[in-house]
Parts: structure tokens; sequence; C-alpha cells
């Protein structure tokens, strides 16, 4: 629309274009046809060309097209999607990483051409099919003397290999990720870390949503989850498809074997028993005498998970006796500020209100308000609160002018109105007004028309100067106590729920064992 009147065209890019100028400028001459001839910051400035035809029916938003996806349901697909075609054709240019990267990237699925960080471009995961007929989990098998499990310098080293990895997937779904899945195991055959990227822009993404999910349907081992990429490694026991048919094929021809042996052999009883000859009854080297090895070895291993649960379970008593001690030890540090900040709140002692207080129009509140508001003095509370010495600072101010202004630095604006009616009930004075400014809340307070100068300015009703420090100290160590004490009764809910679930687990294992 801009070029139908002008020969220039200014662009402004957010985020995440705006981190790479470069890349923007490849997507906007790709998809205008036409040449940015300046760049300020986050601004292209694109030409139209000379030979550039208005087009009565272009869509300058997107252009859509909808086609059948899982049995009949249609989709809408942007403009920069709809090139995906265009680039596969274009013959590969670029640096050696960039080629090796889309040789990677081949027959994974379309390119996502709206990338906004450097090339090579990634495949667009949310253009994969939702459901692929027939997927299922990879089959798992663990090398000899090998743990599946990473340690802490194992999940270092990946996750400093996997910065320098490009992104392979960008993804904006979060859920129906088969396609996505069936692409993640035909790439880890090539490599061994997948990189995801999680779409800018794309409403109700839910990363944690997409990783669970990516985790149980491929097997793999997350490295990494932000808001920003998901990263998961193929783990130790990956098998290629491939090696798992091989595995499966050599499996069955065992058993056909031992089967064959079996049936050989015992054939050859038969016929020695028919001639009369001795029978021999020993199993070894019988296929009984493998499948009883075999039970054998799996209930020492259901043993071992049994002694693995119960030092779980010790693991996590141990853990709920040492939280709670400390639980106690937090509660016996709150009793003794607890009692000196009662002490200290029950020597204040609030003034009655006068029953004489004027009355105030709203124009005459309004009035004052402004007056408040435009006054460069004020008079500013800090920690201690309301204590003697704002007193005799409001009547001092009091002394020259007839409002003043009372700044409190307090966030949560039920405390700054329960200030407010503190100060005016403590200086006979009325209410006008409580304004946001940028420094904090200001309580106006105006004195009134039967205003009288104190003959002592100091109250002895409120606290001093150092009791009102002592008290404000206690009042924060009373709450960051109160804070931890309450993250130590969830840790102490949170053991409570997992020995409970234990025991359930515990109980279900011993019924299916009886049965």
């Amino acid at each position: 629309m801009t070029w139908r009147t002008s020969e220039l065209a200014m662009i402004k890019f957010y985020m995440p274009l705006c981190r790479n100028m470069n890349r923007a400028r490849d997507i906007v001459e790709m998809k205008t046809g036409g040449l940015v001839v300046w760049t300020r910051k986050d601004i292209h400035v694109v030409y139209r060309g000379c030979n550039y035809q208005w087009k009565k029916n272009f869509n300058t938003a997107t252009i859509e097209e909808s086609f059948p996806r899982n049995g009949g349901e249609e989709e809408s697909i942007s403009a920069g999607i709809l090139m995906e075609a265009d680039l596969n054709t274009q013959p590969i240019n670029g640096s050696l990483f960039e080629r090796e990267t889309d040789r990677l990237l081949d027959g994974l699925g379309p390119r996502f051409v709206d990338w906004w960080m450097r090339k090579p471009l990634p495949v667009d995961a949310d253009l994969l099919p939702e459901v692929v007929k027939g997927f299922r989990s990879p089959s798992r098998l663990c090398p000899p003397r090998m743990r599946s499990k990473l340690k802490d310098d194992e999940l270092t080293y990946l996750r400093k290999l996997a910065q320098s990895l490009p992104t392979h997937f960008v993804l904006g779904r979060n859920r129906r990720l088969q396609g996505l899945a069936a692409a993640i195991l035909k790439l880890w055959e090539k490599t061994i870390i997948a990189k995801i990227a999680v779409k800018w822009g794309v409403p109700n993404t839910n990363n944690e949503q997409m990783a669970d999910e990516l985790k149980s349907l491929t097997g793999g081992v997350l490295l990494l989850r932000n808001k920003f990429f998901i990263i998961l490694y193929r783990g130790k026991d990956f098998l290629p498809a491939q090696v798992a048919n091989v595995i499966v094929d050599r499996e069955i021809a065992l058993r056909k074997c031992q089967t064959n042996e079996e049936g050989a052999r015992m054939k050859a009883i038969e016929t020695s028993y028919m001639l009369g000859g001795p029978i021999n009854t020993s199993r070894s080297g019988t296929l009984y005498e493998f499948q009883e090895f075999q039970i054998k070895f799996q209930k020492m291993a259901k043993g071992d998970s049994e002694i693995h649960l119960e030092a779980y379970k010790e693991k996590l008593e141990r853990e709920l006796r040492n939280q709670e001690y400390r639980l106690r030890i937090l509660k016996s540090k709150i009793e003794k500020p607890a009692r000196d900040l009662s002490k200290l709140n029950s020597a204040w002692v609030p003034s009655p209100r006068d029953a004489d207080q004027g009355i105030m129009t709203e124009e005459e509140r309004e009035c004052f308000r402004k007056i408040g508001l435009k006054l460069r003095g004020s008079l500013v509370l800090g920690r201690r609160g309301v204590f003697e010495g704002v007193m005799e600072g409001l009547h001092q101010h009091w002394k020259h002018r007839e409002v003043v202004k009372v700044i409190t630095m307090q966030r949560v604006f039920s405390q700054v109105i329960h200030t407010a009616t503190l100060l005016e009930a403590e200086s006979d004075g009325i209410l006008v007004s409580v304004d946001k400014l940028k420094e904090g809340h200001a309580i106006i307070i105006y004195r009134g028309k039967n205003y009288k100068r104190p003959l002592r300015l100091l109250k002895k009703n409120l606290l001093t100067k150092r009791e009102a420090l002592k008290r404000s100290l206690l009042i924060q160590r009373v709450g960051s106590l109160k804070y931890f004490a309450n993250q130590r009764e969830r840790v102490i809910s949170d053991l409570k729920l997992k020995l409970v679930e234990l025991h359930g687990s515990k109980e279900k294992h011993l019924k299916s064992d009886t049965l």
C-alpha cells in the first residue's frame, strides 16, 4: 500500500527480528521483491524498484490457502511458509556450516522461512503431521557395563556442545507432536542432540508441556528447557531403526534355534527310551534350564528394585525428620522477636479522634490537593513509620503553610491508607487525598480551620525514634522467619505426599506379586 504512492517504504522491526537485521533484510527482499537501501538500528527503508507495477488484487497481509489435514481439518498457512517450495528449488549457497546443516535437515520437513536468527533455516514443526500412523516409541538397549543415566559432567559437556549447534526445529504447538517426534528420531540417527526453538508471538505456548510430550514420545533425555529452546539428547541406550530391526531379527532367530534344539533333544530321548537305553533326566544345557535362569535373574532384579525403593523411602524419611527439626528451630526463633514486638505495640496507644473536626467541601478538597501536589517541601516517611518525630515535623510544616505533603515508600495501597488515617488521627488534621507519584505515594493533610499550635510537639503516646527503628527491625525479622517457616512447611508437605505415593505403589506391587 505504501509503494502505491511512494517509491520508499520504512519498516520498523521488533522482537525477535530486531536482533538480527541482516536476516530481516533477507526476508523483506525475498517477500517483497524490493531492495533495502538504508538501515538504521531497527529500521529498514525499502525501495520498490523502477519496474514496479501495482496489483489491485494483491493482499498485503497474508496469502492464505487451505488444504485438508488429519481427516478433513483445514488450516491456513501464511505467505512466508508457502515460499518454502521455491526455497528448496534454489541452489544451496553459503558457508560449509550452512551446507552441512542443510544436508542434515533434508527430508525432515518444510523449512521455516520467517526464521529470525542466522541461517540455515530450521524445519517448521507446526507443518509436520500431528498423528503418524503406526508410530511407537523406539526400543532402547543400553550397552553392557554402562548406565543410561547421565552424570553431572556429561550433562554439562552436552549443554556446552548444544550451544554451538544450529537450531533443527521451530515449534509453536503444545501437543499432538508425533510428526515432530518421528523427525527427531530420524535426526538422531545422524546426530546425538536435537535443538528445538519455541516460536515468538504464538499465543498459549507452554514449553513445559511441549518438552514433556516430546520426552514421552521419543524417550530422550531433556538437557535444557526454557521459553526460547528445548534441547533433547537421544540417550546412551538409543538404537537406530536399522539396528533395532537387526536385534529383533536376531532374537527371533535365537528363539527358533532354541526351539529346534529342544525338539531335537526330545526326539533323541524318545528314541533312546523306545530302544530300551538309559533315560537322561539331566536339565543341563536344556531350554528349561535357560528359562529357569532367566526367571531367577528377574527375581534378583526385582529384589534389587525393592532394595532401591526401601533406600529411597529411608532417604525421604531422613529428609522429613531434618526438615521438621529445622522448622522447630525457626519457630523457636520467631517467639522472642514476636514477644518483643508485642511489647512495643502495647506501648503505643492511639490518641482519640477529635469530635470537632472541620468540614471540607469538594471544591476546597480539590484546591488543597492541587496546592499540596505543587509543594516542593515534603515530609518523607522512612522505615520507622509514624513516631513522635513525624508529628513534630508535621507541626513545623503547618507553622508556615496550611497543607503538608507526606511521601511514603510503602508499596501496598492498604498500608498507605492505614498510614494516612493514622497521621490524620494523631495530628488532628484533615486528610485531603492520597495520590500515586513516581517516588511513592503522597499523603496530603490539611491542618484545619481551628488549628492551634500545641505547646508540646512531641506526643507521649507514640514511640520514640529509637523504639520505632527497633519495631521496624523486629517486624522485618519476624516476617522473614515466617517466610522461611512457610517454605519449610511446604517442603514437609511435599515429602509426606511422596511417602504416601511410595507406600501406595509398594502395596500395588505386593498385590501384583501375590496374584
